[in-house]
């Protein structure tokens, strides 16, 4: 898919490279630590832009792939009954997007119940189980495994 990444703060904050499950030649989608919900990730630029009209046109012409592979990767890993795409930047600066798979029943994988505590509203970022270590590369890899190739 691309190059060895350009790597940026919000990348190493969300745990690049254990929690990378594709590459892009602009962006970089990480499994999320704090997983809110079953297969939550996070969808970062690779750019230093901080504004999401600042990134380039190349980003953003990427951008639609990158955005049909998470869907159909996430539908594959885990059938989610909605998404949700959530641009906050506050403290991790550079654009970024938290993709929230959303369940209206709890999820398990590997053994772990992943509940879906906002539904149907607004998801609840600070929920969730955090991964880390073996769990973590698990979470990679079962999400690699169902990325569209």
């Amino acid at each position: 898919m691309s190059t060895p990444s350009q790597i940026n703060e919000t990348m190493r904050a969300f745990g690049y490279p254990d929690s990378l499950i594709c590459e892009y030649d602009h962006w970089v989608v990480l499994a999320r630590p704090k997983q809110a919900t079953l297969g939550a990730l996070v969808m970062v630029c690779k750019e230093s832009a901080q504004l999401f009209g600042a990134i380039s046109r190349e980003a953003f012409g990427e951008h639609e792939q990158v955005i049909r592979d998470i869907e159909q990767g996430l539908k594959a890993f885990s059938d989610f009954e909605k998404i949700n795409y959530l641009m906050l930047m506050m403290v991790d600066k550079e654009v970024h997007y938290h993709v929230l798979p959303r369940y209206s029943e709890t999820r398990k994988f590997e053994g772990v119940e992943y509940p879906d505590p906002g539904w149907p509203v607004a998801p609840d970022l600070a929920a969730g189980t955090t991964l880390e270590g073996e769990n973590l590369a698990a979470m990679v890899t079962g999400l690699r495994a169902c990325w569209p190739a």
